[in-house]
């Protein structure tokens, strides 16, 4: 909160802050109110469990319309790795990181296991508070994925029973909704970026025409599914999602409470669908 003098246009002016919100009058010129600004729903402010968290002045990622993205640990150095082991059927690697930070203060650790077995990638997320604060649930993963030997125009995107989003300009869900049926249709010359919720059991696939497939399965720890693919790139992604797009933003996020913790588990799975 502050008053403070400033100048607008030339002029000279008192702007008042608070709550996200800042007005500016000109004294001088019959005490015009000449700007009003209030937070933009999906910006630089948000509060989780009772805890109100300013973005404002922060180094974070954003994307085009300069809106937070891809949270706070991508390249992070911190991570350490606690276990590497192997056997006839598996390779598996544990590693963990703490988090604690001016853009999410909600001490916890979070906890990898990666699992590689025949045609698969297992990855098992656990997150638990290491302080006196409830955490906020609001992370997903982002593979990437391709197919070899073929061009991306010719997979088959595969999607279940979904609900699909509305998205705003900024890629904000508006709160609506609608059902989808499932669907297997070649990319072609489409492009997404669109947010879904999708059950548990239901598995969303990429496929190549001679049959080969990579299939992204989730436990109930992913209710959302984001699907991009996006113009002029060989690639596609299927991306596991604990909460909406936003949802710290609009304050419904899970939490998990101190001395208990949070697990989400998805798979890659390679295959051929004419097997």
């Amino acid at each position: 909160m502050r008053a403070q003098e400033e100048r607008f246009q030339g002029e000279p002016a008192i702007a008042l802050s608070a709550g996200g919100v800042t007005a500016v009058f000109l004294p001088h010129l019959g005490m015009t109110g000449v700007s009003l600004r209030f937070p933009r729903p999906g910006a630089l402010r948000y509060e989780a469990g009772g805890v109100p968290v300013d973005l404002d002045g922060l180094a974070l990622r954003t994307d085009r319309n300069g809106l937070p993205i891809h949270g706070l640990l991508v390249g992070s150095r911190a991570w350490q790795v606690s276990e590497m082991t192997s056997d006839a059927d598996t390779a598996t690697l544990r590693a963990a990181i703490v988090v604690d930070a001016r853009a999410f203060p909600f001490p916890h650790r979070i906890e990898v296991e990666l699992v590689v077995a025949e045609a698969r990638l297992e990855v098992s997320t656990t997150v638990m508070p290491t302080g006196d604060r409830a955490i906020p649930v609001a992370f997903g993963w982002h593979p990437y994925l391709q197919l070899p030997d073929t061009a991306r125009a010719e997979w088959a995107l595969c999607l279940p029973a979904r609900e699909h989003f509305a998205l705003d300009a900024r890629g904000i869900p508006t709160g609506s909704a609608t059902h989808e049926p499932s669907e297997v249709a070649p990319i072609g010359a489409r492009t997404f970026d669109d947010l879904y919720a999708v059950a548990g059991d239901q598995v969303l696939a990429l496929v190549a025409p001679d049959g080969a497939a990579i299939e992204l399965q989730r436990d109930a720890g992913y209710p959302y599914a984001q699907v991009w693919v996006p113009p002029n790139r060989e690639f596609a992604a299927l991306e596991p999602m604990t909460v909406r797009t936003n949802a710290l933003g609009e304050g419904d996020t899970p939490l998990v409470a101190p001395g208990d913790a949070f697990r989400a588990r998805f798979t890659l799975a390679m295959r051929n669908v004419r097997d």
